[in-house]
C-alpha cells in the first residue's frame, strides 16, 4: 500500500480521491496512510460474525462516501486478508485488483512461496490480477519473474518477490488510471 501511494504521488497518476480502509485499527497501513495524508477508515470485522455480505455492504458505503464508485473507482487489495463477497465483486467488476506472490495460475491461495519451494520450481514471482469470484483466478494484468536459487528459503524467496510486488502493483494502478487496460474474455490487454 505504501509503495502504491508513493508511486501515485511520484508519477502523478491521475487518481481521484483515495481512502485506505482497514478492518484493524492498529494496522501498520493505517499509520502509514495517515502519515502520507491519505483518508483512512476503520471497519472492524469482528462485529459481523462471519457475515461477509453485511460487512462488504458497509465497505461499499465507505467507498461511495469517498467517491469510489463502480463506474469511476478502483479498489486495490493490499494486505486485506479477507475474501470478498460475490455481491461486492460483481458490483465492482473489473475494478478490483490484487497482488499475489506467485506466477498465477500456479499456487493460488495461501503459502505460495512455500508451495513453489516444495515443487522445486526454477522460477517464481508475483502477479497483479483483477479480482473475480474465484480464488486468484481473475484476468492477469502484470507478472514479474524471479529466479529461485537452490538455497532459497520461504523467507528469502518472499523477500525477493516482495520487491517485485511493490514495483508491479504500482505499475498496474498507473496503467488502470491511464485507461491502458482492456479486458477481453479472460485476458487483460495492455495498450
Amino acid at each position: 500500500m505504501e509503495s502504491i501511494l508513493k508511486s501515485i504521488k511520484k508519477k502523478k497518476t491521475p487518481i481521484g480521491k483515495i481512502v485506505v480502509i482497514s478492518n484493524k485499527s492498529n494496522a501498520k497501513g493505517v499509520k502509514i496512510a495517515k502519515k502520507l495524508g491519505v483518508n483512512t477508515e476503520i471497519l472492524e470485522s469482528k462485529g459481523f460474525k462471519g457475515n461477509r455480505t453485511e460487512y462488504d455492504k458497509e465497505i461499499i458505503g465507505i467507498l461511495e462516501k469517498h467517491g469510489v464508485t463502480p463506474r469511476n473507482g478502483l479498489v486495490c487489495l493490499a494486505g486485506f486478508m479477507r475474501i470478498l463477497s460475490v455481491k461486492f465483486v460483481k458490483k465492482y467488476k473489473n475494478r478490483i485488483i490484487n497482488i499475489h506472490p506467485s506466477l498465477l495460475p500456479a499456487f493460488p491461495g495461501l503459502n505460495s512461496q512455500k508451495q513453489a519451494l516444495l515443487y522445486g520450481v526454477k522460477y517464481s514471482g508475483c502477479t497483479v490480477h483483477f479480482v473475480d469470484t474465484g480464488m486468484d483466478t481473475g484476468p492477469i494484468i502484470i507478472q514479474a519473474v524471479v529466479k529461485v536459487k537452490k538455497n532459497d528459503t520461504e523467507k528469502s524467496l518472499s523477500t525477493i518477490i516482495l520487491k517485485e510486488e511493490h514495483r508491479i502493483y504500482s505499475e498496474a494502478v498507473d496503467l488502470f488510471a491511464r485507461k491502458k487496460i482492456k479486458i477481453l474474455g479472460r485476458k487483460a490487454i495492455i495498450s
